[in-house]
């Protein structure tokens, strides 16, 4: 037997001993589990957030899913083609300035945006949003009219 500080005497738990206790300590908060469900669960929750040193978040009301999540990016093009259905193929056309010489030189990208009612035609100056994939290379939607076409 081992002696603490205080006097008393200790005995030293065995392998099996240990085990043993642990069961019992596992029956007891299984017990208190199905009596308490929800609060178990709760205190589940911050007892893991405790030992690994995190935070426990309290999240709120999921929101609503007409919302953008984050922020989307919108260019402005000219629709160059409208020969498929429901989609238009929009030119953007960006200044860049050159990093050695300075000089600003243009890139035009082509970005097929959905067109829901076939409205837009080729000519129109249109504002493109960036929209969640909706097939493979459609991955922006028109958002608005700026220009009409001018009809010769």
């Amino acid at each position: 037997m081992a002696e603490k500080k205080g006097g008393k005497p200790t005995e030293k738990k065995g392998a099996a001993a240990k085990v043993a206790g642990a069961a019992k300590t596992a029956a007891k908060a299984v017990a208190e589990a199905v009596k308490h469900p929800v609060e178990t669960a709760k205190g589940a929750v911050a007892a893991v957030a405790e030992a690994t040193g995190a935070k426990a978040e309290k999240r709120g009301p999921t929101p609503k899913s007409n919302l953008p999540r984050g922020r989307r990016r919108a260019f402005q093009g000219v629709v160059r083609s409208d020969k498929m259905d429901k989609t238009v193929v929009v030119e953007v056309v960006t200044l860049r300035r050159d990093p050695v010489y300075g000089k600003y030189l243009k890139s035009r990208e082509r970005f097929k945006a959905h067109d829901e009612k076939n409205q837009f035609k080729t000519g129109d100056k249109v504002e493109i949003r960036e929209h969640r994939p909706l097939s493979s290379q459609k991955r922006w939607i028109v958002s608005r009219l700026i220009e009409a076409a001018k009809v010769e």
